[in-house]
């Protein structure tokens, strides 16, 4: 399938969801199911903003896809991961042979899966399953010098957007891989939250303690110098990967496309951070799937105002999250649409 490779990267205008005789007339059709109200607790609160995203009171789930994105970091130059970065490659070659937790969750719940190189330092050559979108082998070293350039970081987006474009469906999953993302996710935050570095560092793919120190000392230093960089697509560029600027620019076309969004983990919503400086509205299009294992991701989520379906204690990334969230996305659907009303089913309402 040809697919285009880049739309332009202009910041999408994203519609708030909020419409009150809409919200009412879901609450009404959520409330009359054959159920105590607020018996389904989350569920309901999920089918109401799903029912709100699309518009209807009769939502539906089609063609569900996880975009996974792949790239490489400059900054592991610094030490900061205890794997080579050749493993964001190798990785890439097991999702390509259907081998990783990803493929096995995806494929469980009936979901298109899509292998797209950001940017990692290889090169693949033309593979089946794999969209090449490479912007170049890798960032630079954002300790020394921004990861990217403005042209560069506008590019990710735009590929992004077009990638979205291209999806027959109206849900939405991200995942990513590669070695250092965390660095640069921890960067992101620390940047454009202000919470300190040590509090947005984790031990990633499993640094010891003092690894984790030497993490945040980078990130630390990285701010310094470049303490001047405060607008988020600065932030972006300079701290972040050409897979989480992807990312971002996907999620931003898939809120104008009205599309419900399935976030990942940590470094899934750091993209998810820059696109809501960026476009607050897009967290009304957000299903936030879990709350990470990776140091945090807890305060990330808060910063956002997002509640988490799952807490599994994961930090794999690769989307496994919104792979897992899936089945509740469908159930709260299901539930709305199918569930009969008291009215229907002739059972006694409370009186």
């Amino acid at each position: 399938m040809n697919l285009p490779s880049t739309a332009p990267a202009v910041v999408p205008l994203i519609a708030p969801t909020a419409d009150a005789g809409l919200a009412a007339r879901l609450a009404h059709a959520i409330d009359n199911k054959t159920k105590p109200r607020g018996s389904l607790g989350v569920l309901e609160t999920l089918a109401h903003q799903i029912g709100l995203v699309q518009r209807t009171t009769a939502p539906a789930i089609e063609a569900p896809a996880i975009l996974v994105f792949a790239g490489d970091h400059g900054v592991v130059a610094e030490g900061i991961s205890a794997f080579p970065q050749d493993v964001t490659w190798q990785m890439v070659e097991n999702f390509l042979a259907g081998g990783a937790a990803i493929n096995v969750f995806a494929a469980q719940n009936g979901c298109t899966l899509q292998v797209v190189d950001a940017g990692v330092a290889h090169d693949f050559g033309p593979r089946d399953g794999l969209t090449d979108r490479k912007i170049a082998h890798g960032t630079r070293n954002f300790a020394v010098e921004p990861a990217m350039t403005p042209g560069q970081c506008t590019q990710a987006r735009g590929a992004g957007a077009a990638l979205v474009d291209a999806l027959p469906g109206n849900v939405i999953g991200f995942g990513e891989m590669g070695i250092g993302n965390t660095t640069a996710a921890a960067a992101l935050m620390h940047k454009l939250t202000g919470i300190p570095a040590a509090a947005c560092v984790g031990a990633g793919t499993g640094l010891a303690p003092d690894g984790v120190l030497r993490k945040g000392r980078v990130i630390e230093a990285a701010a310094a110098r470049h303490a001047g960089v405060t607008e988020p697509l600065d932030v972006l560029a300079t701290f972040g990967g050409f897979e989480i600027a992807m990312m971002a620019g996907a999620m931003l076309r898939a809120a104008e496309r009205r599309m419900v969004l399935l976030i990942d983990g940590f470094i899934v919503t750091s993209a998810l951070l820059v696109a809501a400086r960026l476009q607050p509205a897009i967290l009304d299009y957000c299903v936030f799937a879990h709350c990470s294992n990776e140091h945090g991701h807890r305060q990330m989520l808060e910063a956002l105002g997002g509640k988490p379906l799952l807490q599994l204690d994961l930090r794999l990334g690769e989307g496994t999250g919104s792979a897992l969230a899936l089945p509740l996305v469908h159930a709260a659907v299901n539930f709305l649409n199918r569930m009969a009303t008291f009215a229907s089913a002739q059972v006694s309402e409370k009186s």
